[in-house]
């Protein structure tokens, strides 16, 4: 969401709907290379949803998202909610399966990066949910992609292992990749991210580096913007009806 490079991502009136239920009604963003932009908001206010459109996963209702980047073999690497893998496969064996559909993949490599290779043997069925997503992290990172997509990245990971995906983030990020996150970990949030998006009712209710976001709410904490945002100062709920199935639960 800089001014000052070409974009990598750029997400103009983005709108979507299931039913009667409007998740996003008009979110615009763009994305430099370089940058880690996380995207903030309430259970169920649209994130997901969000970034499936990012990637293509999803068919907007309306709007646009163009990527820009440079001429690279992969422009887009994605790492879903949750992310799922054959079960009879090793570590190793997945990411080889993926590095087949790329001009170059260091699989090794990516292994050592997320902390896998001393499991790289094991099958996927035997991780833990952690060690899955470690591998889902090492599946869209694979072939240096010019946009890293990341959903809730950090769910299910020790804090040790947090810090060492947001290090890697900051890695790709510090070569040129630009990265979207979603993320309920506003302290790792608040240390890494370049900008922070609070996605709410459809829309982006504040945007801006954290440490313009606390200097606004008059807090000290990234989780005590977001409430003072969110909730108003009135202790409100932080659920949103704006799912797809018109449920109050993660999109």
């Amino acid at each position: 969401m800089t001014d000052d490079a070409p974009a990598a991502v750029t997400v103009s009136d983005l709108r979507q709907s299931f039913g009667d239920v409007t998740v996003l009604d008009g979110v615009s963003m763009s994305v430099a290379p370089g940058d880690v932009v996380a995207i903030v908001g309430p259970n169920g206010s649209g994130k997901s949803t969000l970034l499936e459109l990012l990637v293509g996963v999803r068919a907007a209702g309306g709007g646009s998202v163009e990527l820009g980047g440079g001429e690279g073999d992969r422009r887009v690497g994605y790492l879903p909610q949750r992310p799922a893998f054959r079960e009879g496969f090793t570590a190793r064996d997945t990411l080889d399966f993926y590095a087949r559909f790329l001009a170059e993949a260091d699989v090794p490599g990516t292994l050592e990066r997320v902390g896998l290779s001393g499991v790289s043997d094991r099958t996927v069925g035997s991780l833990s949910g952690g060690m899955t997503r470690l591998l889902g992290l090492g599946q869209a990172i694979l072939g240096s992609p010019d946009v890293l997509v990341l959903d809730e990245p950090g769910s299910g990971l020790d804090p040790a292992m947090v810090e060492r995906l947001f290090a890697v983030v900051g890695e790709l990020a510090a070569d040129g990749t630009a990265v979207v996150v979603a993320s309920h970990n506003l302290a790792a949030v608040e240390m890494h991210a370049d900008t922070v998006a609070l996605l709410d009712r459809g829309r982006f209710a504040a945007v801006g580096p954290p440490a313009d976001l606390l200097s606004e709410t008059g807090t000290e904490t990234l989780v005590g913007a977001f409430l003072a945002i969110v909730e108003g100062g009135e202790g409100g709920s932080t659920v949103r009806a704006s799912a797809g199935d018109g449920e109050a639960t993660e999109r």
